[in-house]
């Protein structure tokens, strides 16, 4: 899954201009993490699309670590990422689950924070996210990822903003991979 395939940098070209076009906003803007910015990226409308969705997913499986077994990240933003990854997986004949990690356990049923098959324990996940900043996000997912036995070693995003994030991941054990950066998106 590593070995970029000579498609990779014309899907990568295509999925930046959907993003510019969809996805990019210059502006005042206040970011999840509280930070105020004037860059505002919203990568839903290309994560919802199906040609964007299917760019991205066959991104994220070339730049992922060919020993990850599941793919999981945050609902919402990371919802239409796994299930994108784990179908185009399948139907490209790679084993990969998919799991999303709620935000808030359920108070019912089996008060599950995390959605998905039932895996054996160090099994080796991937995290998806759209953006990253802080990696507060990641971090949510990691620490449940974790706290369930799995083994995580990398994040995949589609945009680092470059504001510390990796740098986070780093200190935790976690490499970030990144399709693209904040600089990608200014002119």
């Amino acid at each position: 899954m590593s070995n970029f395939s000579s498609d990779f940098y014309n899907n990568k070209a295509n999925l930046l201009n959907l993003l510019q076009k969809n996805s990019y906003k210059k502006g005042n803007f206040q970011l999840s993490s509280g930070k105020q910015s004037s860059h505002y990226l919203n990568c839903k409308p290309v994560s919802l699309n199906g040609y964007g969705l299917n760019l991205i997913s066959e991104l994220f499986l070339e730049l992922m670590n060919s020993e990850t077994e599941a793919v999981a990240g945050l609902t919402l933003g990371a919802d239409p990422l796994v299930s994108g990854v784990i179908l185009l997986a399948a139907n490209k004949g790679i084993p990969l689950n998919g799991l999303i990690i709620r935000k808030e356990i359920k108070n019912y049923g089996t008060k599950s924070g995390i959605e998905g098959p039932n895996l054996d324990s160090k099994t080796v996940v991937t995290v998806l996210e759209d953006v990253v900043t802080t990696a507060g996000s990641c971090l949510k997912a990691i620490n449940k990822l974790r706290e369930n036995d799995y083994i995580v070693n990398e994040v995949l995003t589609i945009v680092d903003r470059e504001e510390g994030g990796a740098d986070v991941l780093r200190k935790n054990k976690v490499v970030l991979k990144s399709l693209f950066n904040i600089r990608d998106f200014i002119n």
